[in-house]
């Protein structure tokens, strides 16, 4: 067994990449970090924002001497237009994700590949859309909630049924604000119309717009992509794990799953499992048969099988240098089209599985809800077919990390509940379905100052992972919870942040929650998509506690965002009420008016916006001072 620290430096992380960059260099294969020199000077006009190629007179760009594209169009109609598009792709990518999911589930059958695993979650869900379940089949309610469900991209009257979920307050000012999304389709439409040559040039229209397109991803499509996922494959619950490149194994088949679509990762986790795999790669002298994950899929495989996460976003390339990967399968969205090229260096089979996502050099093998009857089957030939790839592997070649750490994972609102219930004494709570009071009441008395979303991507324009892990460790030693997804929970996970253990570099009151209620200091949540279940935790605070999402000491933090999708979330939770401090400028710079309206201007829609500092050590700080500046508001 490797040797396990208690917890991992940026600096050994970085050691361990310059190593496999060495490795790079000697087979003369680029990485990321080679393609962002080539770039630089990044294009100044794309920075701001300020550069036009939606029709064919330009492209045009703004500057002192030509304050106007071609057709008239200001520096912040150019810079709101590519925001709102942005947006806009964003919610697009979250959203079909959970189509896919939504289709699958209209396949399930208690015969096939894909069957109910929580059926609490889906008679729930069927209520919640007054779809009756008395004295029918399980399976018959599932393909009446995806129909239902499949109707909320397209529906041509109303707004999106899960605004319902949202505080009374909430939903008024939605309504009154003009941005409660349509169907999820329509508002991804519109955006595109808007912003099409001629139409909208109105900046805080545009900034309206992004709002609402931004809440049909988060109390829409992403929020129907975790319920199905979780009625398809189990509501996660509290599992041990581990995490970095350290959890590839020497003499096991290696396959890393990467993307978001639990679908297909599902299936090959199965697959992986099964005894006639598992002695089919003894019998070519592996000791067995070793899933790991990047990205979103691992996050989602790990919450509901523990398997084990070998990294974020900016490690995908790394995972492959190692030369012990025997396979990569991928779904959908963060997946480098570099990976067609830096696999012809190694044995790795490099394997595409979705329509969406088509890379050269790929060999492509179809995971689609309309063959679902037929997944099982081909997720067992993908591993078998990684197991015949052991032999080939070029042990001369091969450079495993050491470095992995344990974590806990596994904490949607559901299990948070069940936490807290396990260590309060019942008089405490009169209601059935658990509270979040204890949490309330270790907020109000300052034992816990507040709490932070911790989410986002990785990006290269800034340190990787470094801003993720010094703000975490900054905010749990000022009694700050975190609550984290995506590429940020990997960061944590791989500097030993999940570990039970560390709570030991915690304040004292964060430390004694922990210990209390036997929880890491930061609460592993999901993948991005899942950022949905963040909402609807403050929502039930809010509830709980008698007071607005806006007036909690909670915050959203994404410091190394970098994906159309940060945009889309960045929206929604801020249109719930939520402040977001992003370590990354989005691209609207060159428009003084769109800086102001997405800091300031979307405060008086919905009570909050953005702070933007690419300093990690001063955004940080600027959390902290905006949770007590909200205790403070609320007298506590």
């Amino acid at each position: 067994m490797k040797e396990m620290k208690p917890f991992t430096t940026i600096e050994e992380m970085e050691a361990d990449t310059a190593r496999l960059k060495e490795i790079a260099c000697e087979l003369c294969i680029d990485t990321y970090e080679d393609r962002k020199k080539q770039q630089e000077p990044h294009c100044k006009f794309g920075e701001d924002g300020i550069c036009c190629r939606i029709c064919s007179m330009g492209p045009c760009r703004v500057t002192p001497k030509g304050q106007y594209g071609i057709c008239g169009a200001d520096a912040h109609a150019i810079a709101g237009r590519h925001y709102l598009r942005m947006a806009a792709a964003g919610s697009a990518a979250h959203s079909d994700h959970a189509r896919e999911i939504a289709h699958v589930l209209h396949k399930t059958n208690a015969n096939g590949p894909y069957t109910i695993k929580d059926p609490d979650k889906l008679i729930a869900n069927a209520k919640e859309w007054g779809i009756e379940t008395e004295d029918r089949d399980i399976y018959d309610i599932a393909h009446e909630v995806a129909e239902v469900g499949l109707m909320e991209f397209g529906k041509p009257f109303g707004t999106l049924r899960y605004l319902e979920r949202g505080t009374e307050e909430r939903q008024k000012v939605w309504d009154a604000e003009g941005i409660a999304p349509r169907a999820i389709d329509r508002e991804i439409s519109t955006s595109l119309h808007m912003t099409n040559m001629g139409n909208t040039a109105d900046a805080e229209v545009l900034v309206r717009q992004s709002l609402r397109v931004g809440m049909a991803d988060g109390w829409g499509g992403s929020m129907m992509g975790t319920d199905f996922t979780d009625i398809l494959f189990g509501t996660p619950t509290v599992r041990s794990t581990e995490g970095n490149l350290g959890v590839l194994e020497e003499n096991q088949v290696n396959i890393i799953v990467h993307g978001h679509d639990p679908s297909f990762s599902e299936m090959i986790v199965l697959a992986a499992e099964s005894k006639e795999l598992l002695d089919y790669a003894k019998s070519k002298g592996a000791q067995g048969i070793n899933i790991a994950g990047l990205c979103c899929t691992a996050n989602e495989a790990t919450m509901r099988h523990g398997v084990r996460m070998a990294g974020n976003f900016l490690q995908q390339e790394n995972a492959l240098l190692t030369g012990a990967v025997e396979m990569m399968a991928v779904d959908v969205q963060c997946i480098f089209p570099a990976l067609g090229r830096l696999q012809e260096c190694f044995h790795t089979k490099f394997i595409t599985t979705s329509p969406i996502c088509r890379i050269p050099g790929s060999e492509y093998i179809e995971f689609t809800a309309d063959d679902a009857e037929h997944a099982y089957e081909k997720a067992k030939a993908l591993v078998k077919s990684a197991i015949d790839n052991y032999e080939n592997r070029d042990r001369s070649k091969v450079f495993i990390p050491e470095h992995r750490q344990d974590a806990t994972v596994g904490y949607p609102t559901v299990q948070i509940i069940k936490e807290l219930d396990g260590v309060t004494n019942s008089h405490i709570i009169d209601d059935p379905r658990g509270s979040y009071k204890p949490a309330i009441e270790a907020i109000k008395s300052g034992v816990l100052r507040g709490a932070v979303a911790m989410v986002g991507c990785n990006n290269p324009k800034v340190r990787a992972d470094y801003s993720h892990i010094e703000i975490m460790k900054e905010l749990m030693a000022n009694d700050i919870l975190i609550v984290g997804s995506g590429c940020a929970s990997q960061a944590a996970t791989k500097a030993g942040l999940l570990r039970m253990d560390a709570k030991e570099i915690c304040g004292d009151g964060l430390k004694r929650v922990c210990t209390l209620v036997g929880i890491p200091p930061v609460l592993h949540m999901g993948a991005c998509v899942d950022i949905s279940r963040m909402m609807l935790l403050v929502t039930s605070i809010a509830k709980d506690w008698g007071v607005e999402t806006t007036q909690l000491p909670i915050v959203g933090c994404a410091p190394e965002w970098m994906s159309e999708k940060a945009v889309a979330i960045a929206n929604y939770v801020v249109a719930t009420g939520i402040d977001v401090y992003l370590g990354i400028e989005p691209q609207v710079k060159g428009s003084t008016q769109m800086m102001e309206l997405i800091t300031e201007g979307t405060r008086p829609i919905c009570g909050a916006g953005y702070v933007i500092n690419k300093d990690p050590h001063e955004l940080v700080q600027s959390i902290i001072a905006g949770i007590e500046k909200k205790r403070e508001a609320l007298g506590i």
